[in-house]
């Protein structure tokens, strides 16, 4: 369990195919050295297990049904990523609850600098409509934000200069592709209130 707090931009060093189609990933962070074997860490937004560290890095492996669920087959050397460790009894909720099972990917539409933030725009599948509500909460790339606005399948999250400054959305531009985490708590009573009409027909 995450809160969408980003912890630091890490960098990825080596990007390794492995047999039957995961990827390996060496990922170069600050906090490399304080890693166990076994943890769990959102790499922009995902959650992975540590396989292996030593002072720099650390390692962990994605598979086929994650690659296909989310961005990290595009991540090649070099590429900034966002790291969260996962929340200790001790960690503050500064976010929302982040359970790092990224729902679907998007794609950014427009990217507009005002004079104190800036305006992300994200296109997504039009399965997912029901998941989201302005003002609501939502994971784009393991970050928690705050709906601004919400047309069909886009919608819209403001965001402040010390986010955009400690984030890879940075590098972020028009037609790349996010990871989204819709609020849990509003998939629970999607869910809940489709079986009840379901139910009742």
């Amino acid at each position: 369990m995450f809160t969408g707090i980003v912890e630091e931009i890490g960098k990825v060093e080596e990007a390794k195919s492995l047999n039957g189609g995961g990827i390996e990933f060496t990922i170069s962070s600050s906090f490399a050295h304080t890693c166990h074997v076994d943890e769990s860490i959102a790499i922009n937004g995902a959650c992975h297990t540590v396989t292996a560290f030593d002072e720099n890095t650390f390692t962990v492996q994605s598979v086929e049904e994650t690659l296909r669920k989310t961005t990290m087959g595009s991540l090649k050397s070099g590429s900034p990523v966002n790291l969260e460790r996962s929340m200790t009894l001790q960690k503050g909720i500064e976010g929302h609850l982040v359970q790092g099972h990224v729902d679907t990917t998007g794609t950014i539409t427009d990217i507009e600098k005002e004079e104190t933030n800036w305006l992300i725009t994200v296109e997504f599948p039009d399965e997912f409509e029901n998941m989201i509500v302005g003002r609501g909460s939502i994971t784009m790339e393991g970050i928690s934000l705050t709906i601004a606005r919400e047309e069909g399948n886009r919608f819209t999250v403001a965001i402040i200069p010390y986010t955009w400054d400690h984030t890879n959305l940075q590098h972020k531009k028009e037609g790349d592709q996010v990871n989204l985490e819709f609020d849990v708590i509003g998939k629970y009573v999607v869910k809940y209130l489709a079986k009840i009409g379901r139910d009742s027909i």
